[in-house]
């Protein structure tokens, strides 16, 4: 959907706005189209009164978070993206409410150097996350983690603007933490309050450099790519298996479509050519290259690789 008069959603907020942004900048896969309205807002109540009338007009409303976990269509999309970088998002208020082994954790602030501060600070309970680059809010939404834990063992209670602009805390006990998912409601993860405990803080910075290393030791991290592509599938006999480990046995190590290819070194890395990689858009490339390995697993192995990497098109998510 195009917005037929943007400026009536945001003109009397304060929001900072943009037509025709591009975004492929703004991802790690660095390539896609642009979006029709970029908003940034500098307040939750504008924040609010946006989704409000998002929902009210049917117009898709999209969070743009670190973009480490986002493919952009080549033709861009409709509606309007929204950009939680302003300082009213992306805040962390350490020992919220006076209690020490809590803080609030803004939806837009950075993963990474939260990590890293919690370890400065000598505060435990986020180093499972070293290495894994996200906005909270995108952290939170898909329960983003690995081999060490995931955000969701550390969240206590989650703070969500609804798509009628309302802001709404979910504690704990009403929230489900799974394998990438969560069923934390629909619309714009505002903050969460994470739990943490003192700790030596050489402790913790050790603890956080030990599993970047290993995470440095067995993924590709300088690719140009957003991480692991397909979520670990759920074999016949009721165990998860490595998507790695599935598309290496298919034998798609170093499969190419255009720009986009499998990773030598790890199957569940899909990453571009550095000369791919341009504002122009090779989107295309990795969803044929995306289709080509769900088809070769699903022949070989019978089960179906769901993505990780979110994909974004006109009209909808893909």
């Amino acid at each position: 959907m195009i917005v037929a008069s943007p400026s009536s959603l945001y003109a009397d907020l304060d929001i900072e706005a943009e037509l025709d942004a591009p975004l492929a900048t703004h991802t790690w896969y660095g390539v896609g189209g642009r979006a029709d309205l970029l908003l940034r807002p500098r307040s939750v109540s504008a924040l609010g009164t946006l989704a409000r009338r998002c929902h009210r007009d049917g117009i898709p409303l999209r969070v743009l978070g670190s973009g480490a976990n986002l493919l952009v269509d080549d033709e861009g999309v409709d509606g309007v993206v929204v950009r939680l970088d302003q300082p009213a998002f992306t805040g962390v208020d350490f020992n919220a409410d006076g209690q020490l082994e809590r803080m609030r954790v803004h939806g837009g602030a950075s993963m990474e150097r939260l990590v890293q501060e919690c370890a400065r600070r000598g505060l435990r309970g986020l180093e499972q996350m070293a290495g894994i680059p996200a906005s909270l809010g995108g952290a939170v939404r898909m329960n983003a983690g690995g081999k060490f834990g995931a955000i969701g063992d550390a969240i206590d209670a989650v703070a969500v603007i609804g798509p009628d602009g309302e802001l709404r805390v979910y504690p704990r006990a009403e929230l489900h933490f799974g394998y990438r998912e969560t069923n934390v409601p629909v619309g714009v993860i505002a903050w969460a309050s994470l739990r943490v405990q003192e700790d030596d803080p050489i402790a913790c910075r050790e603890r956080v450099k030990e599993i970047f290393a290993y995470k440095k030791s067995t993924q590709p991290m300088s690719a140009n790519s957003a991480g692991c592509m397909f979520r670990n599938p759920m074999m016949p006999g009721g165990a998860r298996e490595s998507a790695g480990k599935l598309i290496d046995l298919a034998g798609l190590k170093g499969a190419r479509v255009g720009g986009a290819f499998v990773s030598q070194e790890h199957g569940n890395f899909l990453a571009f050519d550095s000369v791919a990689r341009q504002p122009s858009g090779r989107t295309d490339d990795m969803r044929r290259l995306v289709e080509l390995v769900q088809e070769r697993v699903q022949a070989s192995f019978g089960v179906e690789l769901e993505t990780e990497v979110v994909f974004w098109r006109r009209g909808g998510r893909a």
